[in-house]
């Protein structure tokens, strides 16, 4: 009886969960997939079910394919530099003498905590042609120097979108590290330079090991949430333009579920993202896997 009991008691705990996850994310999933195979504007009362014909669709859209290669050059390049950066800093303002740590930490930070709509009107400052801090500088420094379109130029306004991302998202991920590489004993490292290793050598033999479990959760996370991100900094900064050339998948989604009003196309494109994002985080998991290290 007691066994019943604690078993009712943990199934009543657990319901509220269950229930709320239900409603607001098995079910509004399911009906994204059901939606996809349905020819609908979204406002009207009458759709015809077209199976998937709007995923044949799909591989004939040179738009949809823009926004997926934009989306991967996103996640590859944000992450590998972001994650990258973020590390190495954190390893030098946790093992080095640096005055005014946390005033550098307070710096990094500030970007994480700014609205996309501030981060998109600091850029839009920066990549300016006339006015903008980096055509600014080369003026000072070249010679005639012709202003670049960093915004409408199609060959690298994805470049100047992956600057702001990049910038905004160090800070979080260096507070994350610092925090793991912290937590390593410091006998190890004071081992390790009786023994003669370098910085270098300490940091690949110790450092990144025993924190690799946070490198791999964070890295998972990131390129997730670098699919959302992406979509807000493109929304605001160039609303995909120019000519599609910025465009992501979540912000060709949004264009055509609620602007077009191809709401069923729009669905399948997010069943495409929501496909995409859960095999990349389960290859990502596999080819990151590592035998935990104690200390």
């Amino acid at each position: 009886m007691k066994q019943k009991g604690l078993n009712l008691f943990i199934y009543t705990c657990l319901a509220p969960a269950v229930v709320l996850f239900s409603v607001f994310m098995v079910y509004p999933t399911l009906s994204v997939f059901r939606m996809s195979l349905y020819k609908w504007g979204g406002l009207s009362a009458k759709r015809s079910f077209i199976g998937l014909e709007n995923f044949k669709i799909l591989t004939e859209d040179r738009f949809f394919i823009k926004a997926s290669q934009n989306t991967i050059l996103v996640i590859t390049l944000v992450t590998m530099i972001t994650l990258t950066i973020a590390i190495f800093f954190a390893y030098i303002l946790v093992r080095e003498k640096i005055k005014g740590q946390n005033f550098f930490r307070v710096i990094f930070y500030i970007p994480n905590i700014l609205s996309i709509a501030v981060i998109a009107a600091i850029f839009s400052a920066i990549y300016a042609p006339s006015e903008g801090l980096i055509n600014g500088l080369f003026r000072m420094t070249i010679p005639n120097w012709e202003n670049i379109q960093f915004l409408g130029n199609q060959n690298i306004v994805m470049y100047s979108v992956i600057g702001a991302m990049v910038w905004q998202a160090i800070g979080y991920y260096m507070v994350i590290y610092m925090a793991s590489i912290s937590s390593i004993p410091l006998h190890l490292y004071e081992a390790a330079e009786i023994e003669g290793a370098s910085r270098t050598r300490q940091f690949f033999d110790i450092t990144l090991p025993l924190v690799w479990g946070t490198v791999r959760t964070t890295l998972t996370f990131f390129i997730i949430s670098s699919i959302n991100i992406s979509f807000l900094i493109t929304t605001v900064l160039t609303s995909g333009g120019p000519n599609g050339a910025s465009e992501v998948f979540l912000g060709y989604l949004y264009k055509q579920a609620y602007t077009n009003a191809s709401y069923g196309y729009g669905m399948a494109i997010g069943v495409v993202v929501f496909l995409f994002s859960f095999v990349l985080a389960g290859i990502v998991n596999r080819l990151t896997r590592r035998d935990v290290l104690q200390y």
